[in-house]
């Protein structure tokens, strides 16, 4: 393959899944003549490729905008478009199969390239806490309500940026703001953005996301006293953060240092977070926080529990019960299950496995993650994947369904089943140490009321 010329362009693809790709490019290459992006590829998420990055976000350089590809077809593209640089730009994947992937990209003949964290950070003019992870389904969601809840005690609406997920129309979706659950519905939000939105204005929170985030990050800097930004999987914050958190799994020990970007996250964290303590094993829990310490020696280790209820949870005792999951922590997050099925054996449930009746995409969804255990996961990232989903619940013989994804199925699903919700929130456990620390960056930052 004939290499790049100093007088041209460095052709490059990027790798992603419909988030941190979008980002870097607008970040590196959106307006820098250095580079022409001649496709995306997309990996991951169902539904995504095949698309175009449109115009109006691509820039001038790119009048036609950029195509997006199955991921699959990256060997073929990198030929075709003589293309000498591919840049990773999505999360949770573990070490291993990251370097699969650059030894694929070498062999082809392109540079694997990485881009680091301050390249694509960008400087708010509001105090930012940022709420990441080590992978996928550790308790981010439940340390930003629980954030959400100390902002509002202080007289504080919270302001929530969320990761991307423009599952989408990209352009209609370059900057969005929920502050209300009709406002799910005008985005035609898919199951998967529910779940990352609808919980917290639940909790009073604004909520933007979208694809632009710096003209996102202006619009949130106006109605903001401080930003909390709450990461996907374990990507690294968009935003460059006043006071840097990350969340660990003990019910997944020894992730936290073989998955990218995770390990990146642990390493720059001011405070670890070990959660779930209550539902692992003291040993998991004292090897990871052993990993933290050694490390990211500099940064404060806090434990807190995960306590999981479930409105009028006696009704689940001696039934026969669907379990249904939150969908990403249980496919590409390696979670067997979560707190559905917890609840569902500490109410004394019969657990009805799902697997023999998957309809539709369902099943695939099985078959491409078969460490999945007797749960369904709430998938729904197209309306035929709902109408699957909802045929599923429908086809098990189950007395109940337990809901332990973040969103209210009943507003999406006409079931006849009876479906019951189940919650989880962290509660710190030695003092208030979270508490404590971002009440002290409102009180330096004059966000005391």
């Amino acid at each position: 393959m004939e290499r790049g010329r100093a007088n041209r362009p460095t052709r490059v693809i990027i790798m992603g899944a419909a988030g941190r790709d979008f980002h870097n490019f607008n970040c590196c290459f959106r307006d820098n003549p250095l580079f022409r992006v001649v496709a995306f590829t997309a990996a991951q998420i169902p539904y995504i490729s095949d698309r175009r990055y449109p115009p109006t976000l691509a820039g001038p350089l790119y009048p036609k905008g950029i195509p997006i590809h199955p991921e699959e077809q990256l060997p073929d593209l990198i030929r075709r478009h003589n293309v000498w640089q591919v840049v990773f730009a999505y999360s949770d994947i573990s070490h291993e199969q990251l370097m699969h992937t650059a030894s694929l990209v070498l062999a082809c003949g392109a540079d694997f390239r990485l881009i680091g964290p301050d390249a694509t950070m960008l400087a708010s003019r509001r105090p930012v806490v940022s709420v990441c992870a080590v992978r996928t389904g550790c308790g981010k969601s439940q340390v930003v309500r629980y954030f959400c809840d100390i902002l509002r005690e202080r007289g504080i609406r919270p302001v929530v940026v969320r990761h991307p997920m423009p599952y989408g129309d990209l352009a209609a979706q370059a900057v969005q703001r929920f502050a209300e659950p009709a406002d799910l519905d005008r985005f035609h939000c898919t199951i998967e953005e529910r779940e990352e939105y609808e919980h917290l204005l639940e909790h009073g929170a604004i909520v933007y996301a979208g694809v632009d985030y710096r003209r996102i990050l202006r619009r949130a800097e106006k109605e903001a006293q401080v930003i909390l930004w709450d990461g996907g999987n374990n990507d690294l914050p968009f935003f460059r953060s006043d006071l840097e958190i990350v969340v660990a799994d003990p019910l997944r020990p020894g992730h936290e240092t073989s998955w990218y970007p995770g390990e990146v996250n642990l390493r720059r964290a001011r405070i670890i977070i070990v959660n779930k303590v209550n539902a692992a094993e003291p040993a998991a829990v004292e090897a990871v926080e052993a990993v933290a310490k050694r490390v990211n020696p500099a940064a404060m280790v806090v434990r807190t529990a995960s306590l999981v209820t479930v409105t009028d949870g006696e009704r689940l005792r001696g039934k026969r019960v669907l379990v249904v999951e939150d969908g990403p922590s249980v496919t590409h997050g390696s979670l067997p299950s979560g707190a559905g099925l917890a609840a569902a054996r500490q109410h004394g449930a019969h657990v009805v496995d799902p697997r023999p009746w998957a309809r539709g995409s369902l099943a695939g969804v099985y078959a491409a993650f078969p460490h999945v255990g007797p749960v369904l996961p709430a998938m729904g990232y197209s309306p035929a994947q709902v109408a699957d989903l909802a045929a599923t619940i429908a086809a098990v013989p189950c007395d109940l369904v337990l809901a332990a994804t973040p969103i209210d199925l009943n507003r999406l699903l006409a079931s006849t089943r009876s479906i019951i919700r189940v919650s989880y929130a962290i509660s710190e456990i030695d003092g208030t140490p979270l508490r404590d620390a971002i009440c002290g960056l409102l009180d330096r930052t004059g966000g005391s009321y």
